[in-house]
């Protein structure tokens, strides 16, 4: 369980990771990777990596010297600081191997390091006793169902917006469902609570309404959650039309705010007992 009070590293390990981290933004600035419908997607795990980084972390994974690197806020910047240096190495590759795709190979990298992460967080659960796929196996179909619907919906009412937008648009709707599915799903059947102070006071007010009786308190948040990033979605229509390679970069922090704490709070259902903490951004508050 990933508790404590988050305190900031120490500058021997911030100094370094920020220069690394401004030397790789540095390169994908000059080099400028060209940018498609498939970028955002391809980062997906690499998203995840940070959310499973993050949960060895509050395990007691790492030795003491590298463990301020997967703290909150600094595991992004380290999962980060990898993510772009394979996007450079891909885009290099892709340079002297014609026909070679750039985000095939940062999504196929990233999706082999999240597996053996997820393997091995598997084997934890295991060897502890605590393995319980079902509500996270649960969870992502309810998840991807939502966001088909929710993506049908959009398409049948504003299909220029779905089309201009395409993958990384039903991604953005896919990621915010799966944080407002795993979190409801916590808050209703595992008693788990929320630390920010918004989704907090939604969730209470829905336990308060007559409905929370029959269908729990999380469908509000979830309903919430889609809708915003549907709203989000639209709005990027002309954007995305005029800046392309800008947007898509924005969008893939988006995604990355609803995805990395939906993976999160899944995997954590999936090693532990019946207490999950949720998301980064709602850790810094310690547990």
């Amino acid at each position: 369980m990933a508790g404590g009070v988050y305190t900031i590293p120490s500058l021997v390990y911030v100094v370094p990771l920020l220069l690394a981290f401004g030397g790789v933004a540095a390169l994908l600035w000059a080099i400028r990777p060209p940018t498609t419908d498939w970028t955002v997607v391809s980062f997906a795990p690499w998203m995840a990596i940070g959310s499973v980084l993050f949960l060895l972390d509050g395990l007691g994974a790492y030795p003491e010297v590298v463990a301020p690197l997967f703290g909150p806020v600094t595991v992004y910047v380290t999962t980060a600081v990898f993510a772009g240096f394979v996007w450079i190495l891909m885009t290099f590759v892709a340079s002297i191997r014609k026909g070679f795709d750039i985000y095939y190979g940062v999504g196929v990298f990233g999706g082999g390091v999240a597996l053996m992460l997820i393997v091995f967080l598997f084997l934890a659960g295991i060897n502890a006793q605590t393995f319980n796929p079902v509500y996270p196996v649960f969870g992502s179909i309810v998840a991807a169902l939502v966001a088909a619907l929710a993506w049908v919906a959009l398409s049948l009412t504003y299909t220029d917006v779905a089309r201009y937008t395409g993958r990384t648009g039903a991604f953005v709707v896919f990621a915010h469902s799966l944080d407002g599915v795993s979190t409801a799903l916590g808050y209703d059947l595992l008693g788990a609570g929320e630390r920010t102070p918004l989704s907090r006071i939604l969730l209470e007010f829905s336990a308060s309404l007559p409905s929370a009786e029959y269908v729990g308190a999380g469908w509000l948040f979830v309903l919430v959650k889609v809708l915003l990033a549907l709203v989000i979605v639209a709005a990027f229509r002309e954007y995305l039309e005029e800046s392309p390679r800008q947007a898509r970069l924005v969008l893939a922090f988006v995604a990355a705010v609803g995805f990395g704490p939906g993976v999160y709070n899944l995997l954590q259902f999936t090693i532990t007992e019946q207490q999950a903490v949720f998301a980064v951004a709602r850790a810094l508050g310690g547990a």
